[in-house]
């Protein structure tokens, strides 16, 4: 594979613009840190890589505090936000030290990990495969070793800098598609 070099980088405003035209799926990140203490983020950036094995990849920021805490437990939850979990999606957005205290959470399994209850229409639970440093995010590659459905609410989802439930169903809760 050729790599081309590139010249001239786009502004970041300019690149975060573009982006802002593409819609995402929200969900928070969720693990245990040394301490023993829950931490989390939201994220957009959450893919599915390969059915055989499940994995998914997500994208870090390299900063982060709960990207530390998943690079040292080496699992993580990834909980799928539906339509009235904005609350929990601005939550983890910030940076406040204790955004779990805003929010209802119980472990998930005897993993222990943080499952976000009354935000999260689903929750994975992840184990890191890899980890790749790309500018400045790290690229999570994680095996997905269990899975929780719990509501059929609408997922939530980010573009143009607003959050949305996902169009269809009734109520609020997804239509069964035949």
């Amino acid at each position: 594979m050729e790599v081309v070099e590139v010249t001239t980088a786009v502004k970041a405003d300019d690149f975060r613009e573009l982006m802002a035209g593409f819609p995402s799926g929200i969900s928070v990140l969720t693990t245990i840190d040394a301490d023993g203490d829950p931490t989390g983020l939201t994220c957009t950036a959450l893919c599915a890589v390969s059915l055989e094995p499940p994995l998914v990849l997500v994208c870090i920021h390299n900063g982060s505090r709960t990207l530390k805490a998943i690079a040292d437990l080496r699992r993580f939850a990834v909980n799928l936000l539906h339509a009235q979990g904005r609350r929990a999606a601005e939550e983890f957005s910030g940076s406040g030290p204790d955004r779990f205290s805003a929010v209802q959470w119980a472990p998930l399994n005897e993993a222990g990990l943080p499952c976000l209850t009354e935000h999260a229409h689903a929750v994975a639970e992840c184990v890191v495969a890899s980890t790749t440093v790309a500018g400045d995010h790290t690229v999570v590659i994680a095996e997905v070793v269990g899975v929780e459905r719990i509501d059929s609410r609408l997922p939530l989802v980010y573009g143009m800098r607003e959050y949305v439930a996902w169009p269809g169903g009734v109520n609020g809760t997804a239509k069964a598609v035949a």
